[in-house]
């Protein structure tokens, strides 16, 4: 192999080098920000699930003729007839 050679495969294989750490930025860049949505979209649930608890807790009654009435209109709605 020559030196010209040599002295282009090393170019080459730094311009690589250098797209790869890009695309490895890129990925971890939008990575982090997914992984900040879903944390979000976990604590909001959490919320929602403490919340309903604390209904349900207060007014069991309540709570129970809500979840027959969504049941049966659920399966009046999803009945094949």
């Amino acid at each position: 192999m020559t030196a010209k050679t040599k002295t282009e495969t090393s170019q080459t294989t730094e311009k690589l080098a250098d797209k790869a750490h890009e695309a490895v930025d890129s990925a971890a860049e939008k990575v982090t920000h997914a992984e900040e949505k879903l944390r979000d979209a976990a604590a909001q649930g959490q919320d929602v699930l403490t919340a309903v608890s604390s209904y349900v807790k207060e007014n069991p009654l309540t709570a129970l003729g809500l979840a027959f009435a969504a049941g049966t209109i659920f399966s009046s709605l999803t009945r094949r007839r």
